[in-house]
This record gives structure tokens, C-alpha cells and sequence, in this order.
């Protein structure tokens, strides 16, 4: 069973009259009634008498019916087990007046939290009305209609301890400013910020505000759940749109505008991801000010299950069309994937230049066998050579008779008169065979698990490519890519090693489209045929003999394929995933795969990825390009001994 850290979360604009309160209480508790199954919801700022209310806020027959309201609201949710709702209204506190979020939860009025930056200026004017509540930590007070005391002030945290969700507070004004609240709930423990607002729209408006919730998520490292009035308040000067969205981690979840009455916009989020954020980035620096209270609360997780198997978080996440990419390496916008592809190559040839120039060595010489790996690595050179215009790029061809195919040779050969300055070739198969002779191994192939035979092709290349950079002063490119390296698919000092990696950093998925990309900006069709024959061509070290001139060793039928490997990896290393969640996402995100088969693909990927760790130790170096990469020297540092135990009998309880 995989402990459910997820939440459905919703931020709600309900139909609203003008300094009605007991109307606009009888459509938030319609959407709370018919939003069981959230576990946070929230409504806008001053939702029970509406923002423009004015200077009808000064008059205590408001006042008291938006009390009334929330009495009625808090008696309503002790039938809606597992939700916190969070209303807004404004609340008298001895001779002060205060915007304030109510929280709600299972039939108790359990947190009011007031706002503490109150905007005058333009058109707004809440000082007229309000006292900030910044020097408010936490009070207990007595309300009218409630028996029990409730805590008041901004030091307020609401906590589920069985879900994990713990919630912090802004209103409106609170995320415009340098300062905002929600940084400090954050460093205090937040994990939900809740934004109850009353942003009106004006020109460039709605932008710039998807930018400030985005940018505080990522920021903080939170889910951050923002809804604001909609266009039942006073249209008198200003019009309100009803902007509802949730961001998580700096990307934005779900988003809305100018809706239907009554509309409830949710998303579900992952605290798991949030937590992991947090620990992994350790200048996430717990918050050292006054102490934070931490009221109760219920937020039930997705489906109300504390705990949950794979097919049940497979079957909630479908229900709520929750996006999964099955390939999170690579945009799924085309325009975003050029960009990315441009923005890689720019990395990769950049480090490359920057080595050249160190070391004062402007020859590379790098091997080509009209695979990715070798392709891409080329194109870095290519694009380095426009960096450092004394660049001298040396190709070698090394084919073995009977192994490498005429597709693959001649595509090398044609890459390597488009973009280098010199094309050479060397021939391995009798250096190969006089070398397996003297092993005593025989010259011929013994078939499956022949890594002598196959090992040897990888490590004789390897060495001539070193010599030739010795003889010509030069350095050897690495080709190898990151999925390579995960899964050990390379021969230990052999295509293993060079003088620098180009790729090392870079998951075969996406050399894929990077090599297409290039294929579509490079401005030359020559090239542009040779790289999309190669992008189309499969996967092979061709390290066996050729079937009939056409490949026979198949990557993907070996080690799985590396869409799903990648998907793996990404997962694994990006947010530490647990096998069996990864195990939910793959099935969500490869529907057309049973359990079984991503169970099998999951323990091999694992066993793998533990088992050669020892190549990723003794790595060269190489740019990184991405969050996920798997230097020993910067982002991944494992024992080469390490057992993988745990993760595969997680994997088989599934």
C-alpha cells in the first residue's frame, strides 16, 4: 500500500449578491455540499457580504448576519467529513475591524486569520475600513454564536497529521508585496498556501497575477490555492473576474477566468513532491521567528484513503484527468521543445568551448557510428566550433565488418563530411579478431551473454579514438547519454570513457528530439535527410553479427524501452518516488501497459540502475544540463555496493 500524500484541492466562486449574506452563505454551503470529496476548499476574500461592500461595513446589521453566515457554514461541515473550508468575511475584535479567512472543518470554526497588508491606494481603499492584523500572532476570542474560543492572528498553521496537509494564510494584497505572509508560513511548515482575493481586472492583469502564484509556489516550494471575486460583486467602478488557480512546485495546475456561477475549479496535488523539493534543496531553512500555533484540521486525502493500492490511485488519478507525461524530459509543446532542444545544445557546446579554451587543445576527435549518441555529440561540436572558430573536428568511422550495417556506415560517413574537417576511417575487425585470438576466445560469436565479443568492438574503438587524439594533440568527445549511464548500457572503459562527456547529462528521449529538432532549424537539407534517417533508424551498438546487412541487437529488447526507463529515472531522481507510486504513474501515464509489465520493467530498471553504479563513479566530465543528472561529482553520489532490497520487494508486494 503506498501512504496517500495526495490532495484534492479546489478554489470556489460562488454566486454572490452585494452585502447579501444570507444568500451569498446559501451558495457556499451548496458548494461545499456538493464538493465532498475536497480536501481543501476555498472561497474568495470577504465571500459572505461580497469585497465591495464599502462603507456598508461599518454597519453592525452586515456585521452580524456574516457572522450568522459562518455559523451556519461551520454546523453545515460537521457533516462533510475530511474538508476544510476557508470563507472569508469581515470580523469586529473588540474596537477593531479585520478582513478576515475563516477556516472551517468537520462542524468547528476552528482558525480566524486577518490580513495583514491592506491596499490604499488607486482603487482600492481597505484602510478606510480595516486594521491590519500584523501584530496579531495568536489570540484566543469569543465570537457571537460560537461557544468555543477560537484562535486569531497570522502565527496560524492548520494541520491534518494523518494526510500531512499543513495550511498557511494570504489575502489578496498579502502575495503583491516583497514580504508576503505565505513565505514565512512556508519557512514555518506550510505546505498549502491558501489565497482568499478580491483582484479586479484591468489590462495585462490576469498575466501578470498567473505569474506571482506560479512564482511563489516555485519559490516556497508549495501548493498554492488562489480564488478570487467574481463578477457578482458591485460593477459600480471596478469588474471581477472570478480568478481561480492552483499552482504546485512552480507549475500551474489548474486555471480559470470569468466563470459560470457557482464554479468550482480543482486540482490534485502531490505533497510528496513538495516534501522531497524541501529536503533536497537544504537552504530550505526551517523559519526561526516567533513560534507558529498549529490548530487541527481535517483534510482528507484523494479518495479519503490514508492508504491506497496502485490500482486505486491509478483508477482517483484517472478520475480527476490527472496529467502524467510519459515522457517528462520532453515539453509537450512544440514551440517549448525547439526552445529546450536550442537551450541544451547551447549548454552542451558552451562547456565544451570553455574546455577547449582551458586547456588550449582545439582539436576534438570523436568517434561517429550513425547512431544518437554519436550524433548529438557531433552537433556539439558543430555548435562549439561556432564558439571557438579554431576548433579542428576530427571524425572517425570505425566499423566492423559484418557487425556495423550499411544503413548505419553510411550515415556516419555522410554526417561526418557535413559537419567535420576531417573524415577518417578505421576498419576493427582484424584488430578485433588478432585480439580475441590471443584471449583465447575464438574469432566467432558465441551468441547470448557474449560480453567478451562484444566488449572488445567497444574498448578497441575507445583506445584508437585515445591514440588518435594523442597523435593529433587533441581530446576525445564523449557520446555515452544519460539513460546509457543509468542502466550500465556501455562497456566499462570502453564507450564509457573520454576526455569530456557532451552527453552525459542528456536522456535518450530527449537526444532524440533534440537530433530531430536540429534536423528542422539547421537550414540544410543535406543534413537534415542524414539526421532523420538516424532519429528513425533503431537503437544498437551493432556489437553482434548483422542479420542479412540489417540489425540484429536491438537495445530496447534487452534493457526495455527508454521511454519507460526514462520515465523511471526521472521519477526516481527528481522527487525519490516510491517504487510503488512510480509504479500508479506509470500505469496512468502508459495506459496501454498492464501492471505486470511495468512491474517487470520496474525491477529491471532498478536492478540495473544499483547494480553499475560502478561506471557512474569514475564518470568524465561533462556539462549538466538538467535537474537530473548523475555525476559523482555534483548531483548523485551512491556506494557502488548498495543493495537493492527495498526497492524491489517494494516493487513485488505491489
Amino acid at each position: 500500500m503506498i501512504e496517500n500524500k495526495m490532495i484534492k484541492a479546489a478554489a470556489a466562486v460562488p454566486s454572490l449578491k452585494v452585502a447579501d449574506a444570507a444568500y451569498n452563505t446559501q451558495q457556499i454551503i451548496k458548494l461545499m455540499q456538493a464538493n465532498r470529496d475536497i480536501g481543501v476548499l476555498v472561497f474568495p476574500e470577504l465571500s459572505l457580504c461580497g469585497y465591495t461592500c464599502a462603507d456598508l461595513l461599518n454597519h453592525d446589521l452586515l456585521l452580524d448576519a456574516c457572522l450568522e453566515g459562518l455559523r451556519k457554514i461551520t454546523e453545515t461541515s460537521a457533516d462533510i467529513k475530511g474538508q476544510t473550508s476557508v470563507v472569508g468575511l469581515p470580523v469586529r475584535i473588540e474596537n477593531c475591524l479585520y478582513n478576515c479567512a475563516a477556516f472551517v472543518s468537520e462542524g468547528k470554526l476552528i482558525a480566524l486569520v486577518p490580513k495583514i497588508n491592506l491596499p490604499t491606494y488607486s482603487e482600492f481603499y481597505e484602510s478606510r475600513w480595516f486594521q491590519s492584523g500584523r501584530d496579531i500572532a495568536c489570540e484566543k476570542i469569543h465570537l457571537k454564536g460560537f461557544e468555543d474560543e477560537i484562535p486569531f492572528g497570522t502565527k496560524l498553521l492548520m494541520e491534518d497529521m494523518t494526510s500531512g496537509a499543513v495550511i498557511g494564510t494570504d489575502i489578496c494584497e498579502d502575495v503583491w508585496v516583497p514580504d508576503k505572509p505565505s513565505t514565512h508560513a512556508c519557512l514555518a511548515g506550510a505546505n498549502i498556501i491558501v489565497n482568499l482575493s478580491a483582484s479586479d481586472e484591468v489590462i495585462g492583469k490576469q498575466d501578470y497575477r498567473r505569474e506571482i502564484i506560479t512564482d511563489q509556489s516555485a519559490n516556497c516550494y508549495c501548493a498554492y490555492i488562489y480564488a478570487s471575486s467574481g463578477t457578482g460583486e458591485s460593477s459600480t467602478d471596478l469588474v471581477f473576474s472570478g480568478h481561480c488557480m492552483i499552482a504546485e512546485n512552480g507549475k500551474m495546475k489548474a486555471d480559470s477566468i470569468y466563470p459560470e456561477e457557482n464554479t468550482v475549479t480543482s486540482a490534485v496535488i502531490d505533497l510528496d513532491m513538495i516534501a522531497y523539493n524541501r529536503t533536497h534543496q537544504n537552504t530550505f531553512d526551517e523559519n526561526t521567528e516567533a513560534e507558529w500555533i498549529h490548530v487541527p484540521c481535517h483534510v482528507q486525502a484523494l479518495a479519503g484513503k490514508k492508504e491506497i493500492s496502485v490500482e486505486d490511485l491509478v483508477s482517483a488519478l484517472q478520475k480527476e484527468n490527472y496529467k502524467i507525461a510519459s515522457n517528462p524530459f520532453v515539453p509537450a509543446d512544440n514551440k517549448e521543445l525547439e526552445k529546450r532542444c536550442r537551450r541544451i545544445l547551447q549548454i552542451q557546446a558552451n562547456g565544451l568551448a570553455t574546455r577547449v579554451k582551458a586547456t588550449g587543445i582545439h582539436t576534438l576527435v570523436i568517434g561517429i557510428s550513425g547512431g544518437l549518441d554519436s550524433t548529438l555529440a557531433l552537433i556539439v561540436c558543430h555548435e562549439a566550433q561556432k564558439i571557438c572558430k579554431d576548433i579542428h573536428i576530427i571524425g572517425y568511422t570505425l566499423p566492423n565488418r559484418g557487425n556495423t550495417t550499411s544503413l548505419t556506415y553510411n550515415n556516419a560517413v555522410n554526417l561526418m563530411k557535413i559537419l567535420c574537417d576531417e573524415v577518417r576511417e578505421v576498419a576493427i575487425e582484424e584488430g578485433v579478431k588478432k585480439h580475441l585470438i590471443d584471449l583465447g576466445h575464438g574469432t566467432e560469436y558465441k551468441g547470448e551473454g557474449d560480453t567478451t565479443y562484444e566488449n572488445a568492438q567497444a574498448r578497441m574503438r575507445t583506445y584508437i579514438l585515445m591514440d588518435a587524439a594523442n597523435m593529433e594533440n587533441g581530446l576525445v568527445v564523449g557520446t555515452g547519454d544519460l539513460s546509457e549511464l543509468a542502466l550500465g548500457w556501455c562497456t566499462y572503459n570502453g564507450d564509457h570513457m573520454s576526455m569530456y562527456g557532451v552527453n552525459a547529462s542528456v536522456p535518450k528521449t530527449l537526444v532524440q528530439y533534440i537530433c530531430r529538432a536540429y534536423a528542422h532549424f539547421c537550414n540544410d537539407k543535406k543534413l537534415s535527410e542524414t539526421l532523420l534517417s538516424i532519429v528513425d533508424t533503431p537503437i544498437s551498438p551493432e556489437l553482434t553479427p548483422s542479420h542479412n546487412g540489417k540489425i540484429a541487437q536491438k537495445t530496447e529488447e534487452k534493457i526495455g524501452k527508454y521511454d519507460l526507463n526514462d520515465f523511471f529515472l526521472f521519477y526516481t531522481l527528481r522527487y525519490g518516488m516510491d517504487p510503488q507510486k512510480l509504479m500508479a504513474f506509470a500505469l496512468l501515464a502508459y495506459p496501454q501497459l498492464d501492471k505486470e509489465e511495468v512491474r517487470s520493467a520496474e525491477l529491471r530498471f532498478f536492478g540495473r540502475f544499483f547494480h553499475q553504479q560502478f561506471k557512474r563513479s569514475c564518470l568524465p566530465d561533462g556539462p549538466k544540463v538538467g535537474s537530473v543528472t548523475l555525476s559523482p561529482r555534483g548531483d548523485w553520489r551512491m556506494p557502488s555496493d548498495a543493495s537493492v532490497s527495498l526497492w524491489n520487494a517494494r516493487i513485488k508486494e505491489a
